[in-house]
Order: structure tokens, then C-alpha cells, then sequence
């Protein structure tokens, strides 16, 4: 009944989406890839980002990411460097500048042209399918499959920023990240690829089998990381979900850890959370990592050959 009464409010959220996303936008000269989503939240197109990015570098493309810099102080647009923090240029530009060359702005035309005069030949970006100011060249929705797209309908009678449809006639394929619970494909267009895709954990995951754990996240889903923990055999004996882009204290850290002594367990966060940790804290706090492991990697480099032939020879 909720999300029914607030339908007249997401119809106005969908025809203020729908005129932002024809407004014409910067078209780069070198290809644009966009890793972007339909529901608020993470998905998982920070992962896929860094997984483009890498394979981009492995078939010898300077590749350059853009990032929006969400929650950070730094407006851009900005070339990420070692001395930034989290507060000035947000958690998934750090991780996302340890994988390639990475520029922060939400203006991304602006920050397009810093990338490629710094010799960018490829932009990745991440986030950005309803920001209309850099046209796009390939982009990609990326699902997470245990939640999909909800109940289905726009903010903010629903987790959608915009209709799916029409998400779905701007993209060139689909990423569905786990199994598809939500029958995520049900609402896609047929013709429109998707790839699958899983979470696999870092090699910390041998290290953390069998250990008792704290773990703590502030992630768009905390119990994912949660999960994740368990399937790899850690034994999590307390959990702390946090939320989203949560700026760790340093009084909140020693909580944890006198947590941690008391239940003779080893404090665990995810790569996200870690940048967001006091620099103090960093080196008692273990991180599992996760990466994308794809079910066909081969159609990955077919759709994208055509504007990368060196991927389909990597």
C-alpha cells in the first residue's frame, strides 16, 4: 500500500530522469565505458570497474577511470593521489585509483577532457548511466541477482532511479552479479545480453578459515559481506553493519577492538571499509577482498572488441 501512495511522486521523479537522460551529452574521441545501475545502492559497479580497468591494461589500453568522488570534500575535476583520503575524495575513488589512473568531478565531460589530456585512451566509468553530461560508447547495468530491482518501481515508492526500460534502451548488455533470486531478467528486454558473473573472495580467505571473526561493514549491504565470510568458513561471533560510505572514529575503533580481545576474535572489513578506517587502525584489521569471476569471460571480450580489438587477441 506504501509504495502505491507515493506513485504520483515517483511518476514526477520519472519524467525529471527521463528529460535529464536526452539532454546531449560531451562524446568523447576515445570509447566510454559505463558500469552503471538502475537501483539506488551498490550492485557491484565498483567490482566491475576494476575488473574492466585491469583487463583494458592487460590488452595495453591506457585506461582511465572516472568516479563521481561521492562523500568527498574534493569537487574535481581531480586526478586521485597517493595522499588523498577517503574524506576528500571517497572510498571508491581510493580503491578504484589502486587499479588505474583515476579522476574524480561530477561533471564527467569536464572531467573526460582532464583524463585524456593526462593520455587516457579508454574511460571506465563508475557509476554515471543516468548522468547525461559524456555520452557513452558501451554501457552496462549491473545487477546484484539476491535483491534485483526491487519491488520494481522508481524512488521513492521504490529503489529505482529511473524505469528499467528505459535504463535498458540506453545500455548494451547487462552484468548480473549471483544467482538471479529476484528474476532480475524477467524486466530486461530480450535481445539484451547479460553476463553472469560471481563474488570471489581474496586469497585472505585461506588465512581467515576456521578464525573466529568481528566483522564490521558499511557497505550498501552489509550482510553480503556477512555472508561471504561464512562461505568461505570464517566463524563471524559478532557482526556490526554500519552504513553506507560510514566514516570510522577513532573512539568507535577502540570499541571494536576491546570487542575483538574480549571474544578472542580477529577484526574483518571489507576493501571499501579499510580506506575509510583511521590510518592508525588500518594494520589491526583484516580485509577480505572479492573480485568478479566471470561465467564466460569469452563473451566479455566479444562485446567489447569491437572497440577494443586487443582484448579478443588477450
Amino acid at each position: 500500500m506504501f509504495p502505491l501512495l507515493l506513485s504520483p511522486a515517483s511518476a514526477v521523479a520519472t519524467r525529471i530522469a527521463a528529460r535529464r537522460a536526452r539532454r546531449p551529452g560531451f562524446a568523447a574521441p576515445v570509447p566510454v565505458i559505463c558500469c552503471g545501475n538502475v537501483t539506488l545502492g551498490g550492485a557491484g559497479k565498483t567490482t566491475l570497474a576494476l575488473d574492466l580497468a585491469q583487463r583494458l591494461r592487460h590488452a595495453g589500453v591506457a585506461v582511465h577511470i572516472l568516479a563521481r568522488g561521492y562523500r568527498g570534500s574534493l569537487k574535481g575535476p581531480l586526478r586521485v593521489e597517493a595522499g588523498h583520503d577517503a574524506p576528500e575524495v571517497g572510498d571508491e575513488a581510493l580503491l578504484l585509483a589502486a587499479a588505474a589512473p583515476t579522476w574524480i568531478g561530477a561533471d564527467r565531460a569536464a572531467t573526460a577532457r582532464a583524463a585524456m589530456r593526462a593520455g587516457a585512451e579508454a574511460l571506465v566509468m563508475d557509476d554515471g548511466m543516468q548522468n547525461p553530461t559524456l555520452e557513452k560508447s558501451f554501457a552496462f547495468i549491473v545487477i546484484d541477482g539476491a535483491v534485483g530491482f526491487g519491488n520494481g518501481r522508481v524512488l521513492p515508492a521504490g529503489p529505482l532511479r529511473e524505469p528499467v526500460h528505459a535504463a535498458a534502451r540506453r545500455a548494451q548488455a547487462a552484468v548480473l552479479i549471483g544467482p538471479d533470486r529476484r528474476d532480475a531478467r524477467a524486466l530486461l528486454p530480450p535481445a539484451l545480453p547479460v553476463l553472469t558473473a560471481e563474488l570471489l573472495p581474496g586469497p585472505e580467505a585461506a588465512i581467515l578459515n576456521g578464525r573466529r571473526v568481528l566483522a564490521f561493514a558499511g557497505i550498501a549491504r552489509p550482510e553480503k559481506f556477512f555472508a561471504s565470510l561464512e562461505a568461505v568458513g570464517a566463524v563471524p561471533v559478532a557482526r556490526h553493519p554500519y552504513a553506507d560510505h560510514h566514516l570510522y572514529r577513532p573512539a568507535e575503533m577502540a570499541r571494536l577492538f576491546a570487542e575483538a580481545e574480549r571474544l578472542e576474535a580477529l577484526p574483518v572489513t571489507t576493501a571499501k571499509d579499510v580506506v575509510r578506517l583511521p590510518a592508525a587502525a588500518r594494520a589491526r584489521v583484516s580485509v577480505l577482498s572479492v573480485s568478479l569471476a566471470w561465467d564466460d569471460p569469452a563473451a566479455l571480450s566479444a562485446l567489447l572488441s569491437p572497440l577494443f580489438p586487443a582484448m579478443a587477441r588477450a
